[in-house]
């Protein structure tokens, strides 16, 4: 059984996008069903977005944004810990997002969680290369 403690910041970020994805579904599919919404595919999908009200909007944005950036590293200690800060900012960012949608407030949260990432990557670097 591969057990690192590593891995447990990656399996939390990973739930969480199943949180975000359940919760834009939730709203989403009571909105095109109370909007009387219809799908073309053959528009941009940009049409159908701007049909959905922006509250709504917000959960999918953020589940878009949760798919962007992953969560890595390497070994254990300090990088474990730089992995949880991580995936407690990107939970942050996504409740910002989702709930009151502050750009601001939301750019410096996905900011430092950014940094965070990027120490994480260097640190994996140094030990990958």
């Amino acid at each position: 059984m591969l057990h690192s403690s590593i891995l447990a910041p990656v399996v939390a970020l990973v739930l969480w996008s199943f949180v975000m994805g359940a919760w834009l579904y939730a709203t989403r599919i009571p909105a095109i069903t109370k909007g009387k919404i219809v799908y073309d595919p053959h528009r941009p999908a940009e049409e159908f977005h701007a049909q959905l009200p922006a509250q709504v909007r917000w959960k999918a944005d953020n589940y878009n944004n949760l798919m962007e950036q992953p969560t890595l590293g390497a070994g254990e200690g300090l990088n474990t810990g730089l992995a949880w800060l991580y995936v407690g900012l990107r939970i942050a960012h996504s409740l910002v997002q989702a709930i009151v949608n502050v750009v601001m407030l939301r750019f410096a949260i996905f900011m430092a969680a950014s940094f965070v990432l990027l120490v994480m990557s260097v640190r994996a670097a140094i030990v990958v290369f």
